[in-house]
């Protein structure tokens, strides 16, 4: 059952005629809300509302809608972004991720080309495969205020524009290809190939960190 709370947050983005068909607080309710939410109610609006996995072929149907999405809107007490939730939305610029979310779910973003911003919350414990891969545009990644434990493999592949990032010491497991092509991160003694060092570039971005806190000596 939803909360109040949901069903409140949920007025604003359901039509008033739908609202009056699924008056009354049933299973049929649940189901209804589940559907709307799912497709999405308003053009330019992906909602994400409990932070289930969807599966390739339910993301690759959302395809051409997502492509008008300029705004995520996250619901309440979600404590992580599914697998293949928000994909293909390849126009959003900023994404801000609420409190609470403590897992950013395989292939979550991957792709959002236009992507430049992403706020993330100090809850945020993992970044798994593929989460921000190829996201083209993402040149700036502040983790360093989070509980960051975890970055799976190729988490920030492709992100090509990618100029600057801060990692917590919480940090303690890097998957393969983490940076892949992330030519504009490191200097070019370090390998940003298929079969990099990973390790090296972590600490390559920890000592940059070093230097700039003049609160580190």
């Amino acid at each position: 059952m939803h909360t109040s709370a949901f069903r409140i947050h949920f007025f604003d983005f359901v039509p008033v005629d739908a609202l009056m068909a699924l008056r009354v607080a049933t299973k049929g309710w649940n189901a209804a809300v589940d559907a709307l939410i799912d497709e999405g109610v308003r053009s330019g609006e992906l909602i994400v509302h409990d932070g289930k996995d969807i599966s390739f072929k339910v993301g690759r149907a959302r395809e051409e809608r997502c492509k008008l999405v300029t705004r995520v809107v996250f619901f309440l007490n979600i404590m992580k972004v599914g697998e293949w939730a928000c994909r293909f939305a390849v126009n959003l610029v900023v994404v801000e991720i609420p409190e609470d979310v403590e897992s950013i779910c395989d292939f979550s973003f991957r792709g959002y080309t236009s992507l430049t911003t992403v706020s993330f919350p100090t809850t945020l414990s993992s970044i798994r495969q593929g989460a921000f891969n190829n996201c083209a545009s993402l040149y700036n990644v502040d983790l360093l205020h989070t509980n960051l434990q975890e970055l799976g493999q190729a988490a920030f592949g492709g992100c090509k524009e990618l100029k600057s990032m801060t990692i917590p010491d919480s940090l303690q497991t890097l998957g393969d290809r983490v940076f892949y092509n992330c030519k504009a991160l490191v200097p070019s003694n370090i390998d940003v190939g298929f079969d990099h060092d990973v390790s090296a570039i972590v600490a390559y971005l920890c000592s940059k960190q070093s230097n700039n806190n003049p609160d580190s000596d």
